[in-house]
């Protein structure tokens, strides 16, 4: 399967930083990890280009997309940073907020009635999620606290059959930083997980066992 045209077309439209090709690797296990019949959960929203990947996924499915963010940007966002975008501060208060940005990119593609948008913080999210999930991906902060909260906070929560999904992902670490490759290699060394694509810096995961 792959997601409507449409959906593609947004994609590249919206604000972000995946390229097609991990997109649509996501897309796909998103569409494996839907099958279970549970909700498909984004760690990390930004404006939401990823997000239409998986919304598109679980509309076909008939499930929800759950996505976590606190809207306030990560720290390689921050003003002074390299990916900081000024058109996403918020001038009342004078700090990010991708937020409304999100809630468009959706909305012009007729998606919105598929994702449900938790604002707040990951651990906290976590600590009082209780039902189970179809897809885990991890994508917020790259930060060692970040990326391991994030794992530690919702990979228990991951279904046996589902998907766990690590976004920047990068061996070499003149490519990039190091937290999202250290959190994948927890999980392969867990026993728990056996890989089933990579995708430039995207790597799948799927949930055989118990312990992460």
């Amino acid at each position: 399967m792959t997601p409507a045209p449409e959906t593609v077309a947004a994609f590249e439209a919206a604000k972000g930083f995946m390229p097609l090709d991990e997109g649509l690797a996501l897309y796909s296990a998103a569409t494996e990890a839907a099958r279970l019949g549970l909700p498909l959960l984004e760690i990390g929203t930004y404006c939401g280009r990823s997000t239409l990947l998986l919304a598109d996924a679980a509309r076909a499915a008939g499930v929800t997309v759950l996505t976590v963010d606190h809207h306030r940007g990560s720290e390689e966002q921050q003003p002074g940073w390299e990916y900081h975008d000024p058109t996403l501060v918020d001038p009342a208060v004078g700090r990010m907020d991708t937020l409304p940005t999100f809630r468009r990119t959706l909305h012009a593609a007729g998606l919105e009635e598929h994702v449900v948008a938790v604002v707040g913080r990951s651990p906290q999210v976590a600590a009082v999620w209780q039902g189970p999930l179809g897809l885990v991906f991890v994508d917020g902060g790259h930060t060692d606290e970040h990326a391991t909260g994030d794992y530690v906070g919702w990979v228990p929560h991951l279904a046996e059959g589902g998907m766990l999904v690590v976004h920047d992902v990068f061996p070499d670490p003149a490519d990039g930083g190091q937290a999202p490759y250290r959190v994948y290699s927890r999980a392969l060394a867990s026993g728990a997980f056996t890989e089933t694509s990579a995708t430039g810096s995207l790597r799948v995961l799927r949930r055989t066992g118990a312990g992460i």
